[in-house]
């Protein structure tokens, strides 16, 4: 019975794990991925596609991507789709392939990149608190409705403290690793 809130607040828990990691991987850093893409939608004969459906990404250098479209019409789709995104990049092409050159991360900002990036963890850790305090709740209900002793439930409850510290150690970790990328010149 109790496992079975446990799964379910370890599988929220990943979800929420999973999202941070994924918002990290869109933060420009000093060296470029092709990550920053990924929000970026392109008009293709009508329909909102991201650009690695319409087009080969890479990065060639550490400062630059290039995109190869399939099709050599939709590169001024591209460049307006980038352009539009406001991610602070600035596309040129020589007619087959469009080239995003990164310009170097001020100090300044990268310090501003790592407050993001601390903050959006803090928001992400208040989600795992709200999972926590879900699951305790719901271990409540069964040992009121007696479906479980008093025992199971403390049991039950420092396992829960136990898994919810273990997320947050993760995020942590994730936040540092971003954070060393970041601050890496």
């Amino acid at each position: 019975m109790q496992k079975s809130v446990l799964d379910d607040m370890k599988s929220h828990m990943e979800k929420t794990l999973g999202v941070l990691k994924n918002e990290f991987q869109k933060i420009r850093t000093g060296r470029a991925s092709t990550g920053i893409l990924d929000s970026v939608k392109v008009d293709y004969y009508g329909n909102l596609s991201s650009i690695s459906q319409v087009a080969t990404l890479a990065v060639p250098e550490p400062r630059t991507i290039t995109i190869a479209p399939w099709e050599a019409k939709i590169i001024p789709a591209i460049e307006k789709a980038i352009l539009n995104a406001n991610i602070g990049l600035t596309p040129s092409n020589d007619g087959k392939t469009i080239r995003l050159n990164l310009p170097p991360l001020t100090e300044e900002r990268r310090k501003e990149i790592v407050k993001d990036l601390k903050k959006k963890a803090e928001e992400d850790k208040v989600a795992l608190r709200n999972i926590r305090r879900d699951a305790i709740d719901r271990l409540k209900k069964l040992e009121k409705d007696k479906a479980i002793t008093e025992d199971e439930l403390k049991k039950s409850e420092k396992e829960v403290q136990d898994i919810t510290k273990s997320f947050e150690a993760k995020m942590d970790e994730a936040v540092a690793h971003k954070e060393k990328e970041v601050m890496e010149v």
